[in-house]
């Protein structure tokens, strides 16, 4: 038998209040809605364990199509905990990173989406500025510009 072997990374999953509010963050950021609809039913719970659920979700990919977020607002059940806040060494799943282009005027424009700056950008060797802020919802998210190869 041949042993199973991993084709890709299809998406990351990241539960939001407001799908509107998580979607006008990440078109702004550089990500494209690619589709958004509500998941029901006794096979998605089978899935994720939740026995019935309902879920609004919408998929945002990146440019190069290679990468998606699926923001999820659960309608039912509600949400059990809160992780938006945790600081970055916090065990689990924290942040995405993000190759952006011309970090100082991305910025800018996410700062009016109610992002901040977690630390301060910072650069690294000759190779990347990079930073982490809080996007929507508290949402952390990394940013690296490449240096030199623009």
């Amino acid at each position: 038998m041949e042993k199973s072997k991993l084709k890709r990374m299809d998406n990351v999953g990241i539960v939001v209040e407001s799908l509107d509010g998580a979607i006008a963050f990440f078109t702004e950021l550089g990500l494209k809605l690619e589709g958004r609809a509500t998941i029901e039913g006794e096979w998605a719970g089978r899935v994720t364990g939740l026995d019935s659920q309902k879920v609004e979700i919408a998929m945002m990919a990146t440019p190069d199509g290679h990468s998606r977020l699926e923001l999820s607002r659960f309608l039912a059940p509600q949400t059990t905990s809160d992780h938006r806040t945790a600081p970055v060494n916090s065990l689990g799943y924290l942040r995405v990173m993000f190759a952006v282009e011309n970090l100082d005027e991305l910025l800018t424009r996410l700062y009016r989406h109610g992002a901040k700056l977690v630390g301060e950008i910072v650069q690294y060797e000759n190779s990347y500025r990079l930073c982490y802020i809080r996007g929507h919802e508290g949402i952390l998210v990394g940013l690296a510009e490449e240096l030199g190869n623009k």
